[in-house]
């Protein structure tokens, strides 16, 4: 047998490390999957919570509103309020800034 030992303790004892070793790679196997289906997990539940249109909130000036954005629009600040689709349109109608990103005034079909 190629380069294995020919007696047979050495052979038990590289059975038992072996054994082992495939043990602890199963075992970090099993982990990683729970790790990866948590994560999965997690990021399924951020996105069921991502309302569908949000309003940012301006603290700097007098307007109480910044602009209209997509629920998961990535330019959106830490300051913000889900709105309804009806709220949005309103909001832009009455002049508060629509996100240049993610255009909520397109998908409201409020520009043509």
């Amino acid at each position: 047998m190629y380069d294995l030992p020919p007696d047979l303790d050495r052979l038990h004892t590289l059975r038992t490390w072996h054994t082992m070793w495939v043990q602890r790679i199963n075992e970090a196997i099993k982990k990683a999957e729970e790790e990866q289906k948590a994560e999965e997990l997690k990021a399924q539940r951020k996105a069921d919570a991502t309302p569908d249109w949000v309003v940012e909130l301006d603290r700097a000036t007098s307007s109480p509103y910044a602009d209209v954005h997509t629920g998961g629009c990535h330019m959106l600040g830490k300051r913000w309020q889900a709105i309804s689709r009806e709220q949005a349109a309103q909001l832009i109608n009455q002049g508060v800034a629509a996100c240049t990103h993610c255009r909520p005034d397109t998908e409201l079909g409020l520009l043509e």
